[in-house]
């Protein structure tokens, strides 16, 4: 009785060992098949929900230049060319004329009075020489450079009797003048000097 009691029992045990492994070989399985299924299934709505916020924001970024920003920049470049043409126009026009280029005329030569002294003439009261001054052909002054010396009296007669001889002289523009009343030896020598004087200058 009690060998058979021990068997029964090993029976018993190998019984139940057997049906929990069967059971957890059936939950081995299910799991095995739970966790694929949803892998697979799950694997499509994954990878359709990952553009759902990129692909939306990716055209966002990529937008279109609006038509101002184009379009903009093309009205200015035309308008800065058409001054910068017109501001070479007018220094082309800048050549000087041919008349303010002329030379201008040359100036009048002005009239040079010119000496000349007449000769040393010795007279019986001592010498006389004079000096006149020609201009363009005209005697303008007479000047005596000695006159007779030879005594207080002779001086006198001299100083009175060369101004009459000067302004005739001047007057007459020759030498061919009467002589002073009382200065006749001052008179020829005063005027004979005069004449050498006009031969020099060629009148």
């Amino acid at each position: 009785m009690r060998k058979r009691a021990v068997f029964g029992s090993i029976v018993s045990s190998a019984a139940v060992l057997a049906v929990g492994w069967q059971i957890g070989v059936h939950d081995t399985a299910t799991t095995t098949l739970s966790d694929a299924a949803p892998a697979s299934a799950g694997g499509t709505p994954k990878a359709s929900a990952a553009p759902s916020t990129a692909a939306s924001a990716a055209p966002k970024a990529t937008a279109t230049p609006t038509p101002a920003q184009t379009a903009g920049p093309a009205t200015p470049a035309t308008a800065a060319a058409t001054p910068s043409a017109a501001a070479e126009a007018p220094a082309a026009s800048a050549a000087p004329s041919p008349a303010a280029a002329a030379p201008a005329p040359a100036p009048a030569p002005t009239a040079v009075d010119q000496n000349f002294t007449g000769s040393l003439i010795s007279t019986r009261y001592g010498t006389i020489q004079v000096q006149i001054t020609v201009n363009s052909g005209k005697i303008t002054e007479v000047t005596a450079l000695k006159l007779t010396d030879d005594g207080g009296r002779s001086v006198q007669i001299s100083a009175r009797a060369a101004p009459v001889l000067r302004s005739e002289v001047l007057s007459a523009q020759s030498a061919n003048v009467a002589s002073v009343s009382g200065a006749t030896y001052t008179s020829d020598g005063y005027l004979q000097s005069v004449q050498s004087a006009l031969d020099q200058a060629g009148l």
